[in-house]
């Protein structure tokens, strides 16, 4: 049957204002110098190597970009620092994948006949769910494209659109390599609960080839070693293969791991904002976020616990598609706009992170013009020791490292610049490093201070 058409005036304006908020406030974090070196300083530089014809050798990390995640979406993404390199084109890329799945919303939504007024509603639950803008301020993470391209290739796949629908598969699986998994998922939910077969063989063909040509060959490749994330679970094996195989022989080691208070709290967090809307009866979609529950349920990192970071992203679109199932079927808490965008509204004020704008990034204003001037002097692409708060706004150079605790004693031989903020250590440092590191950089000759203003130092090698 066809979907009724109706006009969604008010979703593309939506989505424009999200996109321009979102753009907004990140822009805002990375002025106020609390963006980080992971993972924006990760990204930024990598993009801007690519984009000047530099291997793109995370100096973080010390390895090649494509043995992290093999993210091979950064090259295209390149393509935009050819034009002008700045990091806020990240920002941007970030703001506007983030705010289509507004759009995209609507567009399932009118496409499962719901009415103009639940369609609308339907993409203010997807813009308020938590996770959306609290990502948005977590710096950029390549994997923000997994929301136009999964619910781009279920629309596609519902359309009867096959190029459509390859074209956004082949956006997510290039996003990150562990999309692969939720690609796989999504396939044997097309194939055998939507019936949908040449759409859910090609998902799962290509999540599945993706998920070990990724890790099995191109990870191992350019890191030379396992697929980043699996010290996460080493207590299941030291490889991926070993650690899928004691999934299944090892059942009381991953119960235990599985039935935890910090889990529990952690599926109230993920369901609560979206809870009116699930029904026992359509819960078919959520086949797709089994690996990404799964992954987050028997990790103990924080982290992937929270609706914070980016590790629940992949979850939502499928929270989506089981919510208009369900509202087309009228087996929801509500039906009514006004109901679903103020249970969305109320969640969204208790779980985002926008007081953060007047709490948490706001402790370090009192050295912000100090730090601004003291990042303007560093003049030159040579090397620079700094801290990950700093970081962000330097990373357009091969070397940079982090002033850290565990790194006071590197060499300082090979940077031109240090800039420390002494009242201000940053992450994973302390008042103490700033001074060990102080001390050091004077007794160096080669090494002149050339800025100091409100506790912020900045140290240049003669001649660099």
């Amino acid at each position: 049957m066809k979907a009724k058409r109706f006009p969604l005036n008010l979703v593309p304006l939506i989505t424009g204002i999200g996109a321009i908020i979102f753009f907004a406030c990140s822009s805002l974090r990375h002025a106020l110098f609390q963006s980080t070196a992971y993972d924006l300083g990760w990204y930024d530089q990598v993009v801007y190597l690519i984009s000047s014809g530099q291997p793109p050798i995370i100096s973080f990390w010390g390895n090649h970009i494509m043995g992290d995640h093999a993210a091979v979406i950064l090259y295209p993404l390149a393509l935009l620092y050819k034009i002008y390199p700045n990091v806020h084109w990240l920002f941007f890329v970030q703001s506007i994948a983030l705010a289509s799945g507004c759009w995209l919303t609507a567009q399932l939504a009118r496409q499962a006949g719901l009415k103009p007024p639940q369609a609308e509603a339907m993409a203010v639950v997807y813009l308020l769910y938590p996770v959306v803008f609290n990502l948005n301020l977590f710096d950029f993470h390549p994997e923000v494209l997994l929301v136009p391209g999964l619910f781009g290739a279920v629309l596609a796949a519902r359309a009867g659109k096959i190029g459509w629908f390859c074209a956004t598969v082949g956006l997510t699986l290039l996003s990150k390599a562990v999309l692969s998994l939720t690609v796989a998922a999504m396939g044997f939910w097309l194939l055998i609960f939507e019936k949908r077969r040449w759409y859910g063989c090609i998902a799962l063909t290509a999540g599945i080839a993706w998920f070990l040509i990724a890790t099995q060959v191109v990870i191992p490749h350019f890191s030379g070693g396992e697929a980043a994330g699996v010290g996460r679970y080493s207590f299941l094996g030291d490889s991926v293969f070993e650690i899928i195989l004691n999934l299944f022989l090892k059942p009381g080691i991953v119960l235990g791991k599985i039935f935890t208070l910090p889990n529990l709290e952690y599926l109230v967090l993920l369901f609560i904002p979206i809870i009116w809307g699930i029904s026992a009866r359509h819960l078919a979609p959520l086949v797709a976020i089994l690996p990404t529950l799964a992954m987050n349920l028997i990790t103990d990192l924080p982290a992937q616990k929270d609706l914070v970071h980016q590790y629940s992203l992949t979850a939502l679109p499928f929270f989506i598609l089981a919510i208009i199932s369900a509202l087309a079927a009228r087996e929801t808490w509500f039906q009514r706009k006004r109901w679903i965008i103020l249970w969305a509204l109320i969640s969204f004020l208790a779980l985002a992170k926008f007081g953060y704008f007047w709490s948490k990034y706001a402790q370090e204003l009192d050295t912000l013009a100090a730090t601004r001037e003291a990042v303007a002097r560093v003049e030159t692409k040579g090397g620079v020791l700094t801290a990950a708060q700093i970081a962000p706004h330097l990373t357009h150079r091969p070397l940079i490292k982090l002033a850290l605790d565990e790194l006071k004693d590197i060499e300082l031989s090979a940077f031109d610049y240090v800039l420390l903020n002494l009242r201000h250590p940053g992450w994973q440092s302390s008042p103490e490093t700033m001074q060990y590191l102080t001390k050091r950089v004077q007794q160096i000759p080669a090494f002149e201070e050339v800025y100091r203003q409100d506790d912020v130092v900045l140290w240049e090698r003669k001649g660099s």
